[in-house]
């Protein structure tokens, strides 16, 4: 049997992240990059199926093939290191600087990759701006703008709700992490991870790094959003409580429930 029990996940996962904290910065900027980028694709990928079918409920059921490149190659997410490298922590396994230095490069590399694909992305969409008007144009400024100026327009409730959704959406991609690691077959961890994954993004939740893409494509594309408010009204608030769902919903309480 190829089934990992939970002790030795929390274990591996622990162990996982001491190594992911000591990473070289190049290393982890060119990782984070990539998985910017592989989560881009699969963020349009979501896209064109739910705009090809009417349904948004298939564009979510394709959309964890990016987690999946991204976890099976072990790339660096900040999102998915939220909750691995703190529990590295709690194991003692590593150290607060050296988790605050992987967060704040990873971050950096994501950041990077997800603005590079949205716009080459928007290159190809718009066909070198010879299209203004599209299913997909008109899905990704509808998209960015439903998660900046939408909540502004509701002031502090809107910034309550943008938390709130930040929160449930790492908890369901941390769990992803875990779940990847409760299988030692390629298969096995492909069909675990994919399940919360597809739960967060089929209730479109908040997440950082599909934000990173979505977001400045919309603004490419012409939504009316300003850079301010792209980072007051999403990307602030959802990436601190990505990074609170994380530490306390998935690594504190999965480290309580299996230490020995």
């Amino acid at each position: 049997m190829d089934y990992v029990k939970p002790n030795q996940v929390v274990a591996n996962m622990a162990e996982a992240g001491g190594k992911k904290s000591r990473l070289s910065i190049m290393r982890i900027i060119i990782s984070g990059m990539l998985s910017g980028v592989f989560l881009g694709y699969a963020t349009t990928l979501a896209y064109t199926a739910s705009t090809q079918t009417g349904l948004d409920i298939i564009g979510a059921v394709v959309f964890p093939v990016g987690f999946v490149m991204v976890l099976l190659l072990n790339l660096e997410l900040v999102t998915g290191s939220f909750a691995m490298l703190p529990m590295a922590r709690f194991r003692n396994k590593t150290t607060v600087p050296l988790i605050m230095r992987n967060f704040t490069w990873a971050f950096l590399g994501n950041l990077m990759g997800a603005v590079f694909y949205a716009f080459l992305y928007v290159l190809y969409v718009t066909q070198l701006g010879h299209v203004s008007d599209s299913a997909l144009i008109e899905q990704i400024i509808a998209v960015a703008e439903s998660k900046t100026v939408a909540y502004q327009a509701l002031g502090s409730d809107g910034m309550i709700i943008v938390i709130v959704k930040a929160l449930l959406c790492n908890w369901m991609v941390t769990m992803g992490a875990v779940m990847a690691n409760t299988s030692t077959a390629t298969v096995g961890k492909i069909a675990a991870m994919w399940l919360p994954v597809f739960i967060f993004f089929g209730h479109g939740f908040e997440h950082a790094v599909v934000n990173m893409f979505v977001i400045p494509a919309g603004i490419m594309l012409g939504a009316d959003i300003t850079i301010g408010e792209w980072w007051v009204w999403n990307q602030i608030p959802v990436t601190l409580a990505n990074f609170a769902a994380g530490l306390v919903f998935t690594a504190a309480t999965l480290h309580f429930l299996t230490k020995e």
